[in-house]
């Protein structure tokens, strides 16, 4: 008997599937949208790693090439290393600039999405707390009889 008291109560709560569906939704498009941000900053890092690549390798040629003087070696190393150091900085400095926008990016998606879920759910919650409650004195009358 019991159980059956607590099917009854539990059916007589009202499932809003319209909220759940609105609700995901929103998730969805966070997602979506997110995902853009992360892709656009993916993109930009591969076009600075492929950069990075390029010079990297551009220099290497001429360490590579002949040099007549035994010290033209060493000079071409001490300019090769100094050209890398300056590439890795500016690189380096490219990197940080793409992780601080898909930080500031999300930041901002996350603060709009926090603000417009808040006013779902406190809406969502007073239209179910009010139904619960006529939910609730209907499955107590209906019982008491």
């Amino acid at each position: 008997m019991a159980k059956n008291d607590m099917s009854n109560t539990m059916g007589a709560f009202p499932v809003d599937s319209k909220a759940m569906q609105d609700a995901f939704r929103s998730q969805a498009q966070l997602g979506e949208r997110l995902s853009k941000v992360y892709l656009e900053a993916a993109e930009k890092s591969a076009e600075t790693s492929n950069k990075w690549i390029k010079s990297t390798l551009s220099k290497m040629g001429e360490v590579s090439t002949l040099k007549q003087d035994p010290s033209d070696y060493a000079k071409s190393m001490t300019d090769f290393a100094s050209a890398s150091a300056e590439l890795a900085a500016e690189h380096m400095s490219s990197y940080g600039e793409i992780a601080k926008r898909a930080q500031v990016d999300s930041g901002e998606l996350m603060m709009a999405a926090g603000k417009d879920m808040s006013a779902d759910v406190s809406a969502a919650m007073q239209k179910v707390s009010s139904e619960a409650t006529s939910a609730s004195k209907k499955a107590v009358t209906a019982d008491a009889k």
